[in-house]
């Protein structure tokens, strides 16, 4: 491994040699000794570049102006290094301009030295810098900056710019407005107190009729009136006044230099005097600028500045002449307020501005304009003559209430139609107000409106347009809807027609144009109490319907008249609906017979051989039992043995069965027929099987007392007993069983259910049953004999309570209406027979009375 030591030499400021020993460095590569070098070398960089920023730091120095004492004059030392062999110092200035400098350095002692008084104002300063340089020109040191300041003294008088100064002041001009500024120059450094000037009147010739009529402002030279010469120039002298002047540096201070000079102030007569207004006419026709006006201020160095309110085309130049650059619009503005200034060079007013009022006259250029109006006007029809349809506005722009904004109105169309002197629509020229003529309008009618608009009243030459407005006349509903015919039918109907056939299909037109008029609604006025009819028909539709809703009936009603009426859905205008407005439809109801027919196809009955005559079998019946009454007859009877109630159709037997045998069947035909129609009928037939005897004794009939069940239907009913008053048919002690008869109308109607082993509960089977007196005949089974019993049963309306609602007949030995009636009159005519023998008897003794002499009466005896 080879070792090396390395050493560096560096100079400091003064000369001085620094050896810097970097140390041992291995020539490897281990990262200690890569640290050890960088850190070295980094110390190296920043002590080079804090050696270099002191080397150029810039020296400083300041030598008084016009120095008196001796010379050269030592300012300041240089940093220049201790090793200076073999070199020499090199001074020199920052300057495009060569020149000698009064500076140099002494190599010894490196002092900076001063070789003559310097004069500020010849050069106030000096840049220089200095270098240590070899024989051959390589810098060894430097360059250095080093600035000297020529210290400024006060060694220049101040001087006036003039030495007698003229000025011309107007009578009225404003207190401390300066109408002159003085000028005044100094040479020494600016800034400083030896520059500082400050001016003041000496004094004032001649000093009448006050000596302080003027003011010198001390800093800036600004001569100005006081108040008190304000007040007095007026009268003051013609001739011209000299004010001795002075100005001083060194500011306010007692010492310095000064000068003098003279002012001569000459007073003029004032001749800013207000304007008269000025009458312009729009539009004019001239060169431009024109002059309008002008001003004059009579001191002098003025300056002349002019204000608009409102901003206008004004200007004024210098001499004081007032020009309007451009045409005056009226229209735009119709006057001007100007403001007219006499300025000094600062902006001040010499007294207060004047004021000129432009005002611009009106031109007839405008034409007048309609105002603007809605798309259309909607007007009702039958509106009366005068009704106001709109009111015209149209707007001229030029003077108000002069001819030129004087509008009138003209109708240009429509022209009332040829022959008539109607007009749809009147005019009034001077309001512009639109009404309605006395031509008729029609609705849905769009009349366009021309009228012309003319200033100047109409006048020859006046200016016009034309304003256009959109009349629609609006429909209003004052057409009631009719029916396109008055009378329908007759229609012929059959009365089995099914609910929901059409009748008749009706058409109504109406008059009006808006839909919304248009709408109908229908009813049926008349002819139709029970409702048997009906309509249909669309909101929006002119057609209706007339349908069935009930069945018909001829022999309720064979023929109808069905008035059907339209009318408006909204709310009808102008006279009530005409006779067109309902229609008749006139409806033949034919009678429909429909066939006969019974309940059932065939009946059939059981009984025993052992019937005794006069049992109840069973009842035939038509299968509506509301339908028309019928008439009930046997045929094939040819045993005898059966007979059937005429009217009810109630089937018994006629005589005991004698000759029938068990297991054999009588068959017999029942014939019902029409009795309003003999020439309808139907017929059934009926089966009777007999039955064997029972062992026992015959089947009796056994009577059942009456009892009432509640229609409709409530929840109790009927109870049967078994046991009857015979005790060979109530004996032993099996249970009793209960059984409808063999009618279909009985079991239809009725319900039999058990109650215990002797009693059964008899209840409506039905809802509703007709309120009337029923024999239910019951059939009872006990120990294996049979008999039928008939319980009596009333059907009736009931209270709440469940009693039965009967009739009330006349009651046995009650007072009928009549008989009421007839003691009620007797017992009046007595009372009145009486009253009148009393009144009669009262009369009587009131006029015997009255035919007694007066002398026989009797006198009263005083008490």
């Amino acid at each position: 491994m080879q070792i090396y030591r390395r050493s560096l030499w560096l100079y400091l400021w003064d000369g001085t040699p620094l050896p810097i020993h970097l140390g041992w460095i291995f020539t490897s590569t281990s990262p200690r000794s890569i640290l050890i070098m960088a850190l070295a070398w980094l110390w190296l960089l920043c002590l080079s570049s804090s050696q270099a920023e002191a080397q150029a730091a810039e020296l400083y120095a300041e030598i008084p102006e016009n120095y008196g004492g001796s010379f050269p004059l030592y300012l300041l030392k240089l940093p220049l290094p201790h090793e200076k062999a073999g070199s020499h110092i090199v001074l020199s200035e920052n300057s495009d301009v060569a020149a000698e400098v009064p500076f140099t350095v002494d190599p010894d002692s490196g002092f900076l030295l001063a070789t003559r008084a310097l004069d500020r104002e010849e050069k106030a300063g000096y840049q220089l810098q200095a270098t240590l340089e070899t024989d051959d020109g390589r810098i060894l040191w430097g360059p250095q900056p080093v600035t000297v300041h020529v210290k400024d003294e006060n060694d220049q008088v101040p001087q006036f710019s003039q030495t007698v100064y003229r000025a011309q002041l107007s009578q009225g001009t404003r207190p401390g407005v300066p109408f002159l500024f003085l000028e005044a120059t100094d040479g020494d450094e600016q800034g400083t107190a030896n520059s500082d000037l400050r001016f003041h009147i000496l004094s004032q010739t001649p000093s009448q009729p006050s000596p302080d009529l003027f003011l010198l402002e001390p800093q800036l030279g600004a001569l100005a009136l006081s108040p008190e010469g304000s007040s007095s120039l007026d009268h003051a002298l013609e001739g011209p006044y000299q004010l001795l002047v002075q100005v001083k540096d060194m500011g306010d201070q007692a010492s310095g230099h000064h000068a003098t000079a003279t002012v001569e102030i000459f007073i003029l007569e004032n001749t800013w005097v207000p304007l008269e207004p000025i009458h312009l006419s729009e539009n004019l026709k001239v060169p431009y600028p024109h002059r309008i006006a002008q001003v004059r201020w009579s001191g002098g160095s003025v300056h002349y500045h002019l204000d608009s309110q409102p901003p206008g085309p004004f200007n004024v130049d210098a001499e004081g002449k007032i020009h309007v650059t451009r045409e005056l619009d009226r229209e735009v503005q119709d006057e001007y307020l100007l403001q007219v200034r006499a300025q000094n060079s600062r902006g001040e007013d010499y007294a207060e501005p004047l004021e000129l009022h432009v005002v611009v006259m009106d031109v007839n250029d405008n034409a007048p304009v309609c105002s603007p109006h809605g798309p259309s006007i909607s007007i009702p029809e039958l509106s009366p003559p005068g009704t106001k349809v709109t009111q015209l506005s149209a707007e001229d722009a030029d003077a108000p209430g002069s001819p030129n904004s004087h509008i009138v109105y003209r109708l240009l169309s429509p022209e009332p139609e040829e022959g008539t002197e109607e007009r749809t629509f009147q005019l009034n020229p001077e309001s512009g107000s639109i009404t309605l003529g006395t031509a008729p309008l029609q609705a849905g009618l769009n009349i366009h409106l021309q009228v012309l608009a003319v200033d100047l009243a109409g006048a020859e030459g006046g200016l016009s347009s034309t304003c256009e407005v959109e009349v629609s006349v609006m429909d209003i509903n004052d057409h009631a809807p009719e029916f396109t015919t008055s009378q329908i039918g007759p229609v012929s109907l059959r009365e089995d027609m099914e609910p929901g056939t059409l009748v008749a299909m009706l058409i109504a037109t109406d008059a009006d144009l808006e839909p919304a008029f248009r709408l109908m609604s229908f009813a049926i006025e008349a002819g139709d109490t029970e409702g048997i009819f009906g309509l249909d028909w669309e909101p929006d539709s002119s057609h209706v319907q007339l349908r069935l809703r009930q069945n018909l009936s001829y022999e309720t009603a064979p023929r109808h008249e069905v008035v059907v009426v339209v009318r408006n859905v909204e709310e009808l205008v102008g006279p009530d609906p005409g006779p067109g407005s309902t229609a008749t439809v006139t409806v033949l109801v034919e009678r429909v017979i429909p066939p006969l027919q019974l309940d059932q196809e065939s009946y059939e009955a059981s009984v025993p051989v052992s019937t005794p005559a006069g049992s109840f079998l069973l009842t035939i019946q038509p299968s509506n039992p509301r339908s028309r009454p019928l008439r009930f007859s046997l045929v094939n009877d040819s045993e005898g043995w059966l007979c059937i109630k005429e009217a009810s159709g109630e089937v018994h037997t006629a005589q005991s069965l004698k000759g029938a045998r068990p297991g054999d069947t009588y068959t017999v035909l029942v014939e019902a027929q029409d009795t309003d129609e003999p020439g309808l009928s139907t017929s059934a037939a009926l089966m009777v099987h007999f039955l064997k005897a029972p062992r026992g004794p015959a089947l009796t009939l056994a009577p059942m007392p009456s009892r009432h069940l509640c229609t409709p239907r409530q929840d109790y009913g009927v109870v049967i007993s078994g046991p009857g008053k015979d005790s060979n048919l109530s004996s032993g002690h099996s249970p009793y069983s209960f059984a409808l008869g063999p009618n279909p109308t009985v079991q239809r109607d009725w319900r039999l259910q058990p109650f215990n082993d002797s009693h059964a509960y008899l209840t409506l089977a039905l809802h509703w049953v007709e309120p009337g007196e029923y024999e239910v005949p019951v059939v009872v089974g006990h120990n294996a004999q049979t008999w039928q019993i008939k319980v009596r049963v009333i059907v009736c309306r009931c209270n709440v309570d469940g009693q039965c609602l009967r009739k009330v007949g006349r009651m046995r030995g009650m007072p009928t209406k009549l008989t009421a009636v007839g003691v009620l009159v007797g017992t009046l005519a007595a009372i009145g027979f009486f009253l009148i023998l009393i009144f009669t008897h009262l009369a009587l003794a009131r006029k015997k009375d009255l035919d007694q002499p007066a002398d026989s009466m009797p006198l009263k005896a005083a008490v």
